[in-house]
C-alpha cells in the first residue's frame, strides 16, 4: 500500500474533494494504488482543546501512564491538538508518542504561596521573582507561559490579583523576547486590566471581563478561552466556601453573568477559542460540550466549530487540511455545521496519517 485515499467535503469549504495521505502528509494529487478509507461525508481538521491539562490527577499524585490515558480520551473524541495550560509533571515523553494528540505545553503554573491549588505550580515568595520564573517556564514549555492572575486571598475573603502591574509588564516582555506567549487564569474583574495593559496574549476563563477590558482586548487581538463547562462548576465552588461569603457571592455573580460576558466578547471581535479545562475538575473528552456551549452563548454553529478546529489550529500555528499539511483529520457522516451533535460520532479519527479510532 502506497497511501490512503479520502473523499469528502473538506471543512470549512463546501465542496467534496479527493485527498491522499502519504507519510503522514496530505496530498491533493492522486497517489496510485491508494486504499480508500473514507468515501463521502465531511472531513474536519483535527479538533483543538485550547485549555486542557494532561497530567493533573484527581489523586494529587500524577504519573505519565495516567496522563497518557487522559490524552487518549481526548483523542478519541477528535481532539488531536491540545494546548496544555499547566501540568505538575514533565509530559514531554508523551509528545514522542505517535498515537497521542499533539501537545503544546505551557510548562507549570506560576503562582504565589497559598494563592492557587497546591502542588500544581511554581510558587514565588516574592512577586518580583516573576520575570525570572517566566523566563524559566518559557524555556521549559512550547511557546506558552501560564500565570495565575487571581485567586482567593483568604485574608481578604475574595478574589484578588497576584501580581503588581509593573511586574507583569516586565514578565510579559521577558516572555515575548523569548518567543513565548503568555496566558493567565483569571476569574474576577480586578486582575484583568493589569494583565491586558501588560500585553498578555490570552485570558483563561475571563468571567470578570467588562466592556472596557473587552474593548481593549479586541483592539489588541488578545484571545479569550472561556472554559464555559468549567464555569458551570462555580456554584459548587461557592457552596464549598461558606467561610468566605464575599467570595462565594462573587463566584455566583460571575457564573450568573458568564453568558452575557462571553457574548459581549464575541460581538466585540475578541478571538474566542474552545477549551475545556479538563484535568482541573473537568473530565477529559468533553470538548464537544464546550463547542456546543460556545454556540449557546452567541457563536454561530460554524463559528463555534472553527473555535474548536481550524481557527484554533491557525492561532496555535498548525495547519488545517491543506496540501503538504500533517494529516490530522476527523471524518463525519453528516455536516457538523448543521448539527454540532454530529461531533460526538466521528466515523474516523486520523492522527499523523494513521487511523487511530
Amino acid at each position: 500500500m502506497t497511501g490512503l485515499h479520502l473523499r469528502g467535503v473538506v471543512l470549512p469549504g463546501a465542496e467534496a474533494r479527493d485527498l491522499w495521505v502519504v507519510n503522514g502528509r496530505v496530498r491533493f494529487t492522486p497517489v496510485p494504488y491508494a486504499e480508500t478509507v473514507v468515501d463521502g461525508g465531511f472531513l474536519l481538521p483535527g479538533l483543538v482543546d485550547a485549555h486542557c491539562h494532561i497530567g493533573i490527577s484527581p489523586s494529587g499524585d500524577p504519573n505519565l501512564d495516567e496522563a497518557a490515558e487522559q490524552a487518549v480520551l481526548d483523542r478519541d473524541t477528535g481532539a488531536l491538538l491540545i494546548r496544555d495550560c499547566g501540568a505538575p509533571i514533565d509530559t514531554r515523553p508523551l509528545q514522542e508518542r505517535l498515537d497521542l494528540p499533539r501537545i503544546v505545553r505551557a510548562g507549570r503554573h506560576i503562582s504565589r504561596p497559598k494563592r492557587y491549588l497546591r502542588y500544581l505550580g511554581v510558587e514565588l515568595e516574592d512577586p518580583e521573582q516573576l520575570p525570572e520564573a517566566v523566563a524559566e517556564q518559557a524555556a521549559y514549555g512550547d511557546g506558552w507561559v501560564k500565570l495565575v492572575g487571581d485567586w482567593i486571598d483568604r485574608s481578604l475573603g475574595d478574589l484578588t490579583p497576584l501580581w503588581p502591574d509593573d511586574v507583569l509588564v516586565k514578565a510579559i516582555e521577558v516572555a515575548h523576547q523569548a518567543g513565548a506567549r503568555v496566558t493567565a487564569h483569571v476569574f474576577g474583574e480586578d486582575a484583568i486590566p493589569g494583565l491586558v495593559a501588560a500585553g498578555i496574549d490570552c485570558v483563561e476563563h475571563g468571567t470578570g471581563l467588562t466592556a472596557d477590558t473587552v474593548s481593549t482586548m479586541a483592539a489588541a487581538g488578545t484571545a479569550l478561552v472561556p472554559t464555559l463547562i468549567n464555569v458551570d462548576t462555580f456554584p459548587q465552588l461557592a457552596a464549598g466556601a461558606a467561610k468566605y461569603p464575599a467570595y462565594a457571592a462573587h463566584m455566583l455573580q460571575l457564573h450568573a453573568g458568564v453568558a452575557d460576558t462571553v457574548r459581549m466578547a464575541i460581538e466585540a471581535g475578541v478571538p474566542v477559542y474552545a477549551g475545556t479545562d479538563a484535568g482541573g475538575g473537568i473530565e477529559h473528552g468533553r470538548l464537544v460540550d464546550e463547542i456546543e456551549a460556545l454556540h449557546r452563548v452567541g457563536m454561530s454553529a460554524e463559528q463555534a466549530l472553527a473555535a474548536g478546529s481550524w481557527a484554533a489550529r491557525d492561532w496555535l500555528g498548525y495547519s488545517g487540511i491543506e496540501d503538504g499539511a500533517a494529516a490530522d483529520i476527523v471524518a463525519y457522516d453528516r455536516d457538523p455545521r448543521q448539527d454540532l451533535g454530529v461531533l460526538r460520532s466521528p466515523s474516523m479519527v486520523m492522527l499523523r496519517g494513521r487511523i487511530v479510532s
